[in-house]
Order: structure tokens, then C-alpha cells, then sequence
């Protein structure tokens, strides 16, 4: 078959690669769309992958192609998305339900063949049914909503309250989406690109502000009525907006870590005393998933985006590349400010 090979540092390019083997309690998938992740631009473009050659890619949705032995929920030609973490159901993390901080998992697309190619074979329970009112390329985007609910989850939100998020990327805007589903009074997305903030709109959130502006501060006591926000969703995983947080959080408020860090992070002592001060809680959230695996962040997605509860715009895509030019995919992320939404890659 076709896939997208990352042969070295800095190299991915289409080529020949063995089809998968169906296995008992697996099936093989048909690929059609996948989505590259922000954490899959280091595995090329940096030190990230776990070894060559290798396929990458996890946010992905497809055909069932053929089931194996054993195999009683999914039929070929049921239309599909996958959920990548293949915990191992044995530790205590796993037997209490928490898969997502399992020590000894396998993941699709990292540790072992990923979606960038016309096949991926993966386990009955990692493969999420929806009809055909979702597209694939709207299937590609299962996985970034679920890790957005598992945050909404793992913060233990409520109606009622005001809710900022901090970046308007993809994760970001399935949270505010969750956000607004489960009861947000009213929700505020953070970015510096006017681009984003626009699609933000397009969403339906109900106030966004561009922290790239001098007096963006005052705009928040101003919206907040000088109290800040109740619940504060960091999605973008850098320095300026993780301690931004802290600053714009109410007293008593949640504030909850989705975006993956990928610098140093320093405290002044005037920020890190928001936490003692305004008696904040504080929580981190890992991926998206929980019992019964692979969980309700996956089912609730299916079910939502089938009935067009969580609304799902094209605008989220920013270009689309077949499988032969994944290579001019990645090459866009030399230059990361230019890229406006999600890319992905149609496989077949």
C-alpha cells in the first residue's frame, strides 16, 4: 500500500509499505482523511520520532475494510474514526479506568503504524462508529474533540459560570463548543490571530479578544465586571497564555491545562501567588479517555456531531493534500504562523 514514511529527521515522503494483517479482534481500516496533530510536526520535523522508518498520523476516520476473528460490533463498510491510545488494560491506572495515564500503552501513530497510509489495522474498541451525516474529513476531527470534552470533564465544569479559553486553534474551539453545550453563561476565546478569532465568531462564542493588543487586560475586567472568568481552559501550550490564566481567573475559579508545553515555563512570584490568593484549582488533563474505553468523550462526539449539536464548519480545515504530496503538508509547518487551521491529508 501507500503511505506517508518518515524516513529521517526533517524527511516524510509517500511511498511502498506493507498492507497490515488482520488480526483476531481487529479490523482494518480503509483510511480516507487524517489530520496532522501538532504533537506529529516534531516526529518529522524534530527529534520526536520514536524510530525509522515510521508512519505517523492518529486523527483519522475511514471504512471498515475487513473484520477479524471475534470481532461481533463492526462490520466491512461501517464508516468509522479512531481512537489511538492502546492502553494496556492491565495496570491500575487502566483497571481503574484512568487509560489516558497508562505507563505501558501502545499508540497508533507513534508507537506503531499510524493513519498516513491506505491502511491502518487497529483493535474492535479503538474503532468509533458514525453514519452518514459525517463526512470523513469532519471523522478526522473526532479525536481533537474528544481531547477538548476530556478537559471539560476533567475540570469538573458547570453551567452557569463565565468561561474563557485561552488559543483558538482546534482543541480550543471544541472547548469552547463543549463549553457552550454544557451551559456556559457565556464563553471567551483568547488568541493574537484575528483569522482565528473570526472563526471563533463564526461558532458562536460570545466575545473574543486579541491578547496581541496593548489594553486586552482592561477588556477583560471590563467583560468580567472586574471579577475574571470562572473556569479558564488553556489550550494552547505556551508560556504567555499557561500564565495568562492565572491572571484572568476569578476568585475560587477552575482553571484547567489542555495544551501539551513545549518550552520552559518561569513563575514571577506576583503570578504564582494568584493561586494562593484567589484559591484557585488547578488541574491538567491528558489526552481523552475513560471507562468503558475508549469513553464518553468519544461516544458524546459521535452522537453530537451526528445530529449537529457540536457544529463542525469547514472553515476548520485551513488546505488539503493527498497522500502523494504529504511531504508539501509538512513543509508548512516551517513557517507554523502560517497556518490558519487544521491540515489534513486525504488518503484514498
Amino acid at each position: 500500500m501507500k503511505a506517508g514514511i518518515v524516513t529521517e529527521k526533517g524527511k516524510i515522503a509517500c511511498g511502498e509499505w506493507k498492507t497490515p494483517e488482520v488480526t483476531a479482534g481487529k479490523v482494518l481500516i480503509e483510511v480516507k482523511a487524517c489530520g496532522i496533530c501538532g504533537s506529529d510536526v516534531p516526529r518529522v520535523l524534530g527529534d520526536e520520532a520514536r524510530y525509522y522508518p515510521i508512519v505517523i498520523g492518529h486523527e483519522f476516520s475511514g471504512i471498515v475494510k475487513e473484520a477479524g476473528s471475534g470481532v461481533t460490533t463492526l462490520r466491512p463498510g461501517d464508516r468509522v474514526a479512531g481512537a489511538p491510545l492502546i492502553p494496556c488494560m492491565k495496570c491500575d491506572d487502566c483497571m481503574s479506568g484512568h487509560y489516558a495515564l497508562c505507563k505501558h500503552y501502545s499508540f497508533i501513530g507513534s508507537r506503531e503504524q499510524g493513519a498516513f497510509a491506505q491502511y491502518v489495522c487497529i483493535p474492535e474498541k479503538n474503532a468509533i462508529r458514525f453514519n452518514d451525516t459525517v463526512s470523513f474529513e469532519q471523522g478526522a476531527f473526532f479525536e481533537p474533540s474528544t481531547v477538548a470534552l476530556h478537559g471539560i470533564l476533567n475540570s469538573g465544569y458547570t453551567g452557569g459560570g463565565l468561561t474563557a479559553i485561552l488559543g483558538g486553534g482546534t482543541i480550543g474551539l471544541f472547548t469552547a463548543l463543549w463549553a457552550k453545550l454544557f451551559g456556559a453563561r457565556s464563553v471567551c476565546v483568547f488568541d493574537i490571530n484575528e483569522e482565528r478569532l473570526a472563526l471563533a465568531g463564526k461558532f458562536g462564542v460570545d466575545q473574543t479578544i486579541n491578547t496581541g493588543e496593548g489594553h486586552f487586560r482592561e477588556a477583560v475586567m471590563d467583560y468580567t465586571h472586574n471579577r475574571g472568568f470562572d473556569f479558564v481552559f488553556e489550550t494552547a501550550g505556551v508560556s504567555v497564555t499557561q500564565l495568562l490564566a492565572y491572571e484572568i481567573a476569578s476568585n475560587k475559579a477552575r482553571v484547567t491545562f489542555i495544551g501539551t508545553p513545549h518550552s520552559p515555563l518561569t513563575f514571577t512570584q506576583k503570578i504564582w501567588e494568584n493561586l494562593n490568593r484567589k484559591e484557585l484549582l488547578v488541574t491538567g488533563t491528558w489526552m481523552s479517555y475513560s471507562a468503558p474505553f475508549p469513553g464518553r468523550e468519544w461516544t458524546l462526539t459521535a452522537e453530537y456531531f451526528s445530529d449537529g449539536r457540536l457544529h463542525f464548519d469547514r472553515s476548520l480545515i485551513h488546505k488539503t493534500f493527498t497522500l502523494e504530496h504529504i511531504d508539501q503538508a509538512f513543509e508548512l509547518f516551517k513557517n507554523p504562523q502560517e497556518v490558519k487551521g487544521k491540515i489534513l491529508v486525504l488518503t484514498t
